[in-house]
């Protein structure tokens, strides 16, 4: 708003200094502080309601260490969140551009979606929430609409269906190649299988968002990591010289994602100041499925989701810790009538803060504290953002 603000008011009369603006670099910077203002000022108003309000985590005894000592912690903090987003966001993007709505509209989708799966836990006192398929349908709805988008709207380049990924010349990946078919029905199909990725992406990345959120700051930290990196491709992807000099794909328009994606990391930012061990307010799933679907629409629209497996290492594993575990628990009691585990506790981050002598997977020996876990998971976080970087130079 305040982009088009000055815009108007220069139309009338000269405004000195009102050019700077224009410049990406100082609405970026203007738009985290105002996001990270809001996210410390609001969000402390807002976990102080929270506790007047009593609306605090119920927590099912696991046997995890200070497990006990965070019931009554006030939850559905992912609203600090989205509020500190949006507020930097709507003042400083450029909002005839297409990419900072789809932004937005995923926000505002999964966090209603979030919110109402919090809102059973707390308020209807099911731990449960929502039922699975429930939250996955919600979250297809937005994916599918996601991908309609990129594939049919006009202002966003898809004239060759092209991707970033490493190890190969040039780091481009055309989706026509898995198509088993020519022609017209092979740019069909070319059509298709990119939906499907994007779909799949999306879903990917919130659920994996929402699985990692189990220790103070893990996925608070770990997401402002992740959206930093983003946030420089899509700055690099949007300025057609640096994009050239770096190799790196040119998509016009670029910059508003990481106009956007800068707010996102300062209300990050912000947040994790309450959110740190010992937190003093969760995110709870309205903030955990808004910040996975953000980082897997703008991995998309930048071309870069098929390095979101080593951007969102930490995710990536957490999902697949979650999957190994269950279906070999599921394998082992159907064989031998008893189930195993391979971790003491999935997620992977809770099997390092819980003893479990059956498991198969016994490193390391002992527990770990909650805070070094999530410090350590951070490092693991920070170095792969950096090889995420790095491997753009290597063919």
């Amino acid at each position: 708003m305040i982009y088009h603000l000055i815009d108007w008011l220069q139309g009338m009369t000269d405004i000195p200094g009102a050019g700077l603006v224009k410049y990406l670099s100082v609405r970026a910077m203007c738009a985290a502080i105002v996001s990270l203002l809001v996210s410390l000022i609001v969000g402390k108003k807002i976990i102080g309601w929270l506790q007047k309000k009593q609306i605090g985590e119920t927590i099912r005894d696991l046997g995890l260490e200070g497990q006990m000592q965070k019931k009554g912690t006030p939850t559905m903090g992912g609203v600090i969140i989205i509020l500190a987003t949006l507020v930097g966001a709507l003042l400083f993007c450029n909002l005839t551009s297409i990419y900072p709505w789809m932004l937005i509209i995923t926000t505002i989708w999964l966090g209603c979606l979030g919110f109402r799966d919090d809102y059973i836990k707390v308020f209807k006192h099911n731990k449960e929430g929502m039922s699975e398929r429930g939250k996955l349908i919600g979250q297809f709805v937005l994916a599918f609409g996601i991908a309609l988008t990129v594939c049919v709207a006009p202002s966003i380049d898809t004239h060759n269906l092209v991707t970033t990924i490493p190890f190969v010349k040039a780091h481009e990946f055309d989706y026509s190649w898995l198509s088993p078919f020519k022609g017209q029905f092979g740019v069909y199909c070319t059509w298709g299988i990119y939906m499907i990725m994007i779909i799949l992406v999306i879903l990917a990345c919130s659920n994996g968002t929402n699985l990692t959120d189990g220790m103070d700051g893990l996925a608070t930290g770990t997401s402002a990591i992740v959206v930093i990196v983003l946030g420089v491709f899509a700055w690099i992807s949007g300025n057609v010289v640096n994009a050239d000099y770096l190799n790196i794909m040119y998509i016009p328009g670029t910059g508003e994602i990481a106009i956007f994606l800068s707010a996102f990391a300062g209300a990050l930012v912000g947040f994790l100041w309450y959110n740190s061990f010992p937190a003093q307010v969760f995110m709870g799933d309205t903030g955990s499925l808004a910040i996975g679907g953000i980082i897997g629409v703008s991995a998309v629209l930048i071309r870069k989701e098929l390095l979101l497996p080593i951007l969102c290492g930490v995710f990536f594993v957490e999902s697949l810790s979650v999957l190994m575990q269950r279906g070999y628990f599921k394998y082992t009691k159907k064989k031998y009538g008893a189930g195993k585990r391979i971790f003491r506790m999935s997620p992977l981050h809770h099997h390092f803060q819980k003893a479990n002598p059956e498991a198969l997977l016994q490193w390391p020996k002992g527990v770990l504290p909650e805070a070094k876990i999530v410090s350590r998971f951070w490092i693991i976080s920070i170095i792969l953002g950096v090889m995420t970087l790095a491997l753009l130079k290597v063919r």
